[in-house]
């Protein structure tokens, strides 16, 4: 099931084509297994989206019975904060489609790659409750999301441990200093950032390893409840990580840390 996140032309749209167009594409577990939905960024420096960080995740999610969706938000040419708005209205969307799908508003959560990391820290950091004035009913609930998973996230903006491919395509090439701070989610993090699971391999050379490290400590300073896995081995861009047996445990890893946040119903079907 593919939706647009607005009905008309989204905010800041440059054109018609599908890459002008953000989209929540929908992969629910039955009925009387659903729970909670996990969104899924896929990353690609802000200037596309990979496809080994999208359904093969949302496949794996669902076979351990949790819904999934993957957000087809917008990229360079898009920039700041266009992306970020297109993340916080997937949150919005699916509150307000929740009783339609069969999915708890309260258990929406946000998993990232890479610069989708970055996406997803930056939602986790930079969220509002809502504008219950809204004539739009989506724009009424809050983007806060109720869980954040970073996979080998960009997480700082600023030197030494950024990823500059990512910030030139988000801000272009001579930043403000006051904008890259900003968006240094590590630096952004508060008592309301949302609990976190994170991994991250030593090995990752384009994102180092010091991004997931820093929000880990941000998140300790400010007893936000949180998960932190650094694998040996490892390039950037594993996803799933099947060919490195020790690192792929990452996804057992956080399928329990899910499940214990309630993002999978206990319900087991009854014996015929």
């Amino acid at each position: 099931m593919l939706y647009r996140l607005w009905e008309g032309d989204a905010p800041l749209a440059k054109g018609t084509s599908n890459e002008d167009v953000p989209r929540l594409e929908l992969f629910l577990v039955p009925e009387q297994e659903r729970e909670g939905l996990v969104i899924v960024c896929p990353g690609g420096g802000y200037g596309g989206r990979a496809a080994h960080e999208a359904y093969p995740i949302t496949d794996w999610l669902n076979s351990i019975g949790i819904s999934a969706a993957v957000l087809h938000y917008r990229v360079n040419p898009y920039q700041y904060p266009v992306p970020m708005v297109d993340a916080q209205r997937a949150v919005r969307f699916a509150r307000q489609h929740a009783a339609e799908w069969g999915v708890n508003p309260d258990r929406i959560a946000l998993l990232g790659f890479s610069a989708g990391g970055h996406l997803v820290s930056t939602v986790g950091t930079h969220f509002d409750g809502g504008d219950v004035e809204s004539e739009d009913p989506v724009e009424r609930h809050s983007c806060r999301p109720d869980a954040l998973i970073l996979c080998y996230p960009v997480i700082s903006f600023m030197e030494p441990f950024t990823h500059g491919g990512s910030v030139e395509a988000q801000l272009g090439a001579n930043p403000d200093e006051e904008l890259l701070r900003s968006l240094s989610n590590d630096m952004q993090v508060s008592a309301d950032t949302p609990p976190t699971f994170l991994w991250h391999t030593a090995e990752d050379r384009p994102v180092p390893v010091e991004n997931s490290m820093m929000f880990a400590m941000a998140l300790s300073r400010h007893q936000v409840p949180f998960e932190l896995h650094i694998f040996e081995k490892g390039e950037h861009g594993v996803g799933l990580a099947h060919h490195l047996p020790d690192t792929a445990r990452w996804t057992e890893l956080c399928g329990n840390w899910l499940k214990r946040l309630g993002y999978k119903n206990s319900i087991t079907q009854p014996m015929v």
